[in-house]
């Protein structure tokens, strides 16, 4: 039955929904919406998709189908408290919706598509003009941290096709630490293995001791950084990674930051 597959998921598009509306009331009355319209006429859960792709799918037409969820709230941020909900709110609604699935709802892109119905070209434009509008709020200067030459000039493409901008591309241990002495970043992205055989994880953790800023580890060693001994990262993408995860994790590590604010204004 589709309510007992869907039943675990609910709490999730409640998140999801409360992150589209800025509030939770309204979120619930969307996602009360789309039980009832899957009550009313459930062919329109396509069972041939995982439950929650389906179920989001679902919620998203509901959604969608109101014209004033298709319009962008500029208005102003009166409350410091509610700076990333309003923020969220400031972005156009289809790139909006394509960001909270991929970066917040963790959904894979071809996933993400198939929940917004388009193809998955049309995804990756709408993750990009999502990173562009974010960027706008909050660009910052980003340091990376890599020691293989194709990785790092792809990296560097990502970043400045969504509007931010590299300080510097360090190669080892030594270099890392340095640059970012040299200026401060507002984000941080980190291999683990670098060239000379010193460890980006030890870069970042000397770089965490004299300032505070978001770190996003890219690498083909997760097993050294998900051991259960220490805290985890927030941040972990495992190499070969997929371009626009890395630009939803970028906007998501930035968006959610509470120091994004005053990294912009200090750039």
């Amino acid at each position: 039955m589709i309510v007992d597959a869907i039943a675990s998921e609910l709490p999730y598009l409640r998140r999801f929904a409360r992150a589209l509306c800025g509030r939770q009331d309204s979120g619930d009355a969307y996602v009360a919406s789309t039980l009832e319209t899957l009550i009313s006429d459930n062919s329109l859960f396509d069972a041939s998709l995982p439950p929650r792709v389906a179920l989001y799918r679902v919620f998203l037409k509901v959604w969608n189908a109101s014209p004033i969820n298709g319009e962008t709230d500029p208005g102003p941020l009166d409350d410091p408290s509610q700076a990333v909900q309003r923020r969220i709110e400031m972005i156009t609604p289809r790139p909006r919706q394509a960001f909270l699935l991929v970066a917040v709802e963790g959904f894979k892109p071809d996933e993400a598509a198939k929940i917004l119905d388009l193809p998955d070209e049309e995804l990756n434009v709408l993750i990009d003009e999502a990173g562009a509008e974010i960027a706008a709020q909050i660009a910052t200067d980003i340091l990376i941290i890599e020691d293989e030459p194709l990785i790092a000039l792809d990296l560097e493409q990502l970043v400045s096709d969504i509007g931010h901008r590299v300080t510097e591309v360090a190669r080892t241990h030594e270099k890392a630490v340095a640059a970012a002495k040299t200026k401060i970043p507002g984000l941080v992205l980190a291999d683990i293995q670098l060239a000379d055989g010193s460890s980006g994880l030890d870069a970042v953790n000397d770089i965490l001791g004299s300032m505070d800023v978001p770190v996003i580890f890219i690498t083909a060693y997760p097993e050294r950084l998900l051991t259960g001994d220490r805290p985890e990262p927030t941040f972990l993408i495992t190499k070969p990674f997929q371009p626009e995860v890395v630009k939803a994790m970028i906007s998501q590590a930035l968006f959610f930051n509470p120091t994004a604010a005053s990294q912009q204004s200090a750039a």
